[in-house]
């Protein structure tokens, strides 16, 4: 009962934030994230493009990869399997290279920086791996780094769900916001390395 809630929880949240990026391409831009970088930053072309490209197949990526964990799925329909993953991996290493440059200027300094920045590289090392080790048909390894990899894309949905309490707590929002870099994902990588053990490992 509680696998069930927890899987429809995930699904549930997948799906809110990974249509949530659409908004910055309808409204204002001074909105959400925006709303908190200097008018030097937004006037940059190729911090624009990286925003858009990190924002836009980190939704792609973040709609599409709950599905590739579905087994029936899987074995049901494996040419859907692949081709949703393809477009899952393409969308993973664009938007966490974009990532990585929107990094350095983070809001909050160095310490959120290489949060993010440390973010963008677990994740597109991760995911680039699950796709050599397909490719090389290690299947195990391909499904626990797959693992990894929607646990750091996951960190779209933890960063909004921790931020409210951390800036609630520390009274400061830059102080939330640093804290939230590295709080949004390392929870999540711990939390993927057991669920592998309990899962992948026991069951193998």
């Amino acid at each position: 009962m509680m696998q069930r809630i927890f899987w429809i929880l995930l699904v549930v949240f997948a799906i809110i934030i990974g249509l949530y990026p659409s908004i910055y391409f309808i409204i204002d831009r001074k909105f959400g994230l925006l709303s908190t970088k200097s008018d030097e930053i937004l006037a940059s072309g190729l911090w624009n493009i990286c925003f858009y490209i990190h924002i836009f197949f980190g939704g792609i990526a973040l709609l599409l990869g709950w599905t590739q964990f579905m087994k029936t799925f899987r074995n049901r329909y494996p040419q859907r399997h692949r081709k949703i993953g393809k477009i899952y991996i393409l969308s993973v290493l664009l938007s966490s290279s974009a990532g990585i440059y929107i990094g350095f200027f983070a809001t909050g300094g160095i310490i959120s920086s290489l949060g993010f920045i440390s973010l963008g590289v677990v994740w597109f090392s991760v995911t680039w791996m699950a796709f050599s080790t397909i490719k090389k048909k290690k299947i195990i390894e391909h499904q626990k780094l797959m693992i990894y990899s929607y646990a750091m894309c996951f960190a779209a949905v933890t960063l909004r769900l921790w931020l409210p309490l951390l800036v609630v707590a520390s009274g400061n929002f830059v102080t939330g916001y640093i804290m939230v870099a590295w709080l949004c994902w390392i929870p999540n990588l711990i939390f993927a390395k057991f669920f592998i053990q309990r899962t992948l490992v026991t069951h193998s």
